[in-house]
C-alpha cells in the first residue's frame, strides 16, 4: 500500500491521536546526485500516530519500499560500534542457542553480511535476505549468500518447500522498516524451527519518549515500537516473547528472544516481567503520553535554531557529521540550509558528493571536513557520537568544538 494509512498496520485501529508531525519531508535517504535534479525532488507528509487499539506508533502516509530501499546506501560495516555489537551478539548466539555445523541461522534485513560473517567464521551455515541489491552484492562478495527479496509469507513459504526452516532468526533494526507487518511476522512463524529462536532488535518507543529522539522518525520507519504493542503482534501469529534484553544502541533498544508459542519448556523471564510493568508506569498505554510528546518537539527545534542563528551572527562556521536518516529527519523538520550548515561529512563512500535530501548540504569525506577547519561540528548520529568524537579529534588543534542536538543542543568544551 502506497499513501495515506487510515487504520493501524498491526490490528487495524483507528488512527486519531498525532505523536508528532514534523511536515513535508522527502525519503530520508534519497541522497541527490546533481542539483540539477534537485527540484524533481518529492515529499511527504511525516507524521507519527497512535493506534487507539494497541498503542502502535506508526507513520500515517507509505512512501512506495522500492523508492526507500531499491537503491540503498546505508552500509553497516562503517560503524565500528556496530561491527562490535554484531560480533558479541553472534558470540552470545552460538552459545546459547547452542548453534553448530548443522543449524541454520537466517538474518532479515542482512545489508551487507556484516553480522553473518561471524557466523560463517564459526563455521555455522547462513542464509541473509535483503531487498537491496547493493548491500547484497556487498554481502556476496565477501561470501554470505544472500537472497535478494522483501521478506515476508511467500519468501517464508519458498524456504520451507526448499527444505530450509531456521534454528536463529536475527532480525536487527528491520522491524521498523516493514510496511505489512502481520505478513512479515508470519513469515518469521513459518520459516522457524518448532525449536527455534527470533532475536529482534528495535528502537525502544519508551527512550524515544523519554529522550525527544524524534529524529529516528522518519519514512523508512513504519512503526515505532513498545513491548506493549509488539507482544500483541507476535501472538497474532503463534509467537510468544519469553525475553528481553536492554541495550544501548540507537539512543536505547529492545532485543526480544521469541518461540513459537506451544514452547512449555520456556518461561518469561524476570527481566521481561520488570520491562512490562515499566512501560505501564510509564503510561504507554495511555493515549495522553504520546499528545505530551508535541510539545518537547517543539523545544528541540527551537533550540537548535537558535545555536544557528547564534553561530552565524557570531561569524562561526559550522558543519555536521553523519549523513544519518535521522539527521535528515532533523534538518528538514528545522528548516536548515547551506548557508546555517555548509557541508556534512560521512565516512561512507556511496554518499560522498551527493546532496542530503531536502536541505541539499554537500556530503564530503571526513578529511574535507577536517581540512575546512569549522568552528563547531554538529554530530547528527548523536548515538554514535563517542566514536564519532575519537574520528575527528584533530579538531582540537583550532579549538572546534561538538555539539549534539537531542534533546536539545549540547555544546561540548
Amino acid at each position: 500500500m502506497v499513501g495515506l494509512v487510515t487504520g493501524c498496520r498491526a490490528c487495524g485501529g483507528r488512527l486519531t491521536v498525532t505523536m508528532a508531525d514534523l511536515g513535508l519531508q522527502p525519503a530520508s535517504n534519497a541522497f541527490i546526485a546533481s542539483l540539477d535534479t534537485a527540484h524533481e525532488e518529492k515529499r511527504y507528509p511525516l507524521r507519527a500516530k497512535v493506534c487507539e487499539s494497541c498503542k502502535l506508533v506508526q507513520v500515517d502516509y507509505d512512501v512506495a519500499p522500492q523508492e526507500l530501499f531499491g537503491n540503498y546506501v546505508y552500509f553497516s560495516s562503517y560503524s565500528d560500534d556496530w561491527l562490535a555489537h554484531a560480533k558479541e551478539y553472534c558470540d552470545m548466539a552460538r552459545r546459547r542457542f547452542a548453534l553448530d555445523a548443522q543449524s541454520l541461522v537466517v538474518e532479515l534485513a542482512s545489508n551487507d553480511g556484516y553480522l553473518l560473517k561471524n557466523f560463517i567464521n564459526m563455521g555455522v551455515p547462513v542464509l541473509g535476505i535483503d531487498p537491496s541489491d547493493t548491500v547484497a552484492a556487498a554481502a556476496e562478495k565477501i561470501g554470505v549468500p544472500t537472497l535478494v527479496e522483501f521478506f515476508g509469507e511467500s519468501v517464508a513459504k519458498d524456504l520451507v518447500a526448499d527444505g530450509r526452516q531456521a534454528d536463529l532468526i536475527v532480525g536487527n533494526n528491520v522491524l521498523a522498516h516493514v510496511p505489512l507487518l502481520n505478513d512479515f511476522v508470519a513469515g518469521i512463524a513459518l520459516l522457524l524451527k518448532p525449536t527455534g529462536t527470533a532475536t529482534i532488535e528495535f528502537p525502544h518507543l519508551l527512550e524515544l519518549i523519554e529522550h525527544v529522539e524524534f529524529d529516528t522518525i522518519y519514512h523508512e520507519h513504519y512503526s515505532y515500537f513498545s513491548l506493549h504493542a509488539i507482544e500483541q503482534v507476535f501472538s497474532r501469529h503463534g509467537l510468544r516473547i519469553y525475553d528481553v534484553e536492554q541495550l544501548p544502541t540507537h539512543g536505547g533498544s529492545l532485543r526480544i528472544f521469541a518461540s513459537h508459542s506451544n514452547r512449555s519448556d520456556l518461561e518469561d523471564s524476570a527481566l521481561l516481567r520488570g520491562l512490562r510493568a515499566e512501560e505501564s508506569a510509564a503510561g504507554l498505554t495511555d493515549l495522553a503520553t504520546y499528545l505530551r510528546f508535541a510539545e518537547s518537539v517543539e523545544n528541540c527545534r527551537r533550540s537548535l535554531l537558535a545555536f544557528l542563528a547564534g553561530a552565524k551572527r557570531d561569524g562561526k562556521t559550522v558543519a555536521a557529521y553523519g549523513a544519518a536518516a535521522k539527521g535528515n529527519t532533523l534538518l528538514n523538520f528545522c528548516g536548515v540550509t547551506p548557508a546555517d550548515i555548509s557541508q556534512v561529512a560521512d565516512r561512507n563512500p556511496h554518499k560522498q558528493s551527493k546532496f542530503l535530501p531536502g536541505t541539499h548540504i554537500p556530503v564530503v569525506s571526513p578529511e574535507t571536513l577536517l581540512r575546512s577547519r569549522p568552528d563547531y561540528v554538529l554530530i547528527l548520529p548523536w548515538n554514535l557520537q563517542e566514536e564519532i568524537r575519537l574520528q575527528l579529534r584533530g579538531i582540537n588543534e583550532w579549538g572546534g568544538r561538538f555539539v549534539t542536538p537531542v534533546p536539545v543542543v549540547r555544546v561540548y568544551p
